[in-house]
């Protein structure tokens, strides 16, 4: 999507080309209304060019005048880089949304991001241990329901702030690397305490993927033989049956001919 100052420019010049396309069509109407009549004499044929000339000429007088109006008013100022930018980026990452894996090339390169603003920070394996626990509730989510809807939608939040918290202590841990000697100690406490919030986060988030996947397996064995299996056991019992049955018939008919 165009910024503010292109669209104004952009229909500026669309108005000024509307206005000299009519002062084109009224010049050439009016001069053969100039040309014809006095040829010809005034007749019922001179109407229609005499209403060309005309139209054209109050069409082109219109948009030149709102061509004049819209000249005369500002121009808004042209977008800053970081603006410009901002909205390039936006465009391109709607483009790529619409195409078929354009959402999971998007959320790849997002993780691969974030990884690498997390290189080499105490708080990247745990990072990673949530980011693979988050893929693994994600492939079998949908297939959950019952009573464990709700414990998905409580993990999505925890997610969240998990996430928020690991940024958080990634900040802490930035900010310790260069501060003074004097403010280390309490900033270490405060990276310590992060840290075990963080790390007792995740584990409760990997149990409740864990106990997700192993709600998932007893619910799929909740009943004693899976409809699929009864089907396609079924469809070989008939297949059997109907083989048996050509074998008979085809005994019948070779016994039947040797008899004859």
């Amino acid at each position: 999507m165009a910024d503010e100052r292109t669209r104004h420019l952009r229909k500026l010049r669309r108005r000024k080309r509307g206005a000299r396309r009519w002062s084109v069509f009224a010049g050439t109407f009016t001069g053969a209304t100039a040309v014809l009549v006095p040829y010809a004499g005034v007749g019922s044929w001179d109407a229609p060019w005499a209403a060309l000339a005309g139209g054209s000429a109050a069409l082109a007088f219109l948009r030149w005048q709102d061509y004049r109006e819209m000249r005369a008013q500002p121009v808004p100022p042209p977008l800053d880089p970081a603006t410009a930018g901002a909205l390039a980026r936006q465009r391109l990452t709607s483009a790529v949304r619409r195409l078929p894996v354009g959402e999971l090339a998007l959320d790849h390169l997002a993780r691969q991001r974030i990884r690498m603003r997390l290189r080499g920070l105490s708080v990247a394996p745990v990072w990673d241990r949530l980011d693979r626990a988050s893929i693994m509730l994600g492939t079998f989510a949908g297939t959950l329901g019952g009573p464990a809807e709700s414990a998905i939608l409580d993990a999505t939040v925890a997610e969240r702030s998990l996430r928020e918290l690991a940024d958080r202590t990634a900040s802490v841990e930035k900010a310790l690397r260069i501060a003074p000697e004097h403010s280390q100690p309490p900033l270490a406490a405060a990276h310590a305490d992060l840290m075990g919030q963080l790390t007792r986060g995740v584990d409760a988030y990997e149990a409740l993927v864990a106990a997700a996947a192993g709600y998932l397996a007893e619910d799929g064995r909740a009943i004693s033989e899976h409809p699929a299996t009864a089907r396609l056991a079924d469809a070989a019992d008939m297949l059997r049956g109907v083989a048996m049955g050509l074998s008979e018939l085809r005994t019948m008919g070779v016994a039947q001919t040797s008899g004859g």
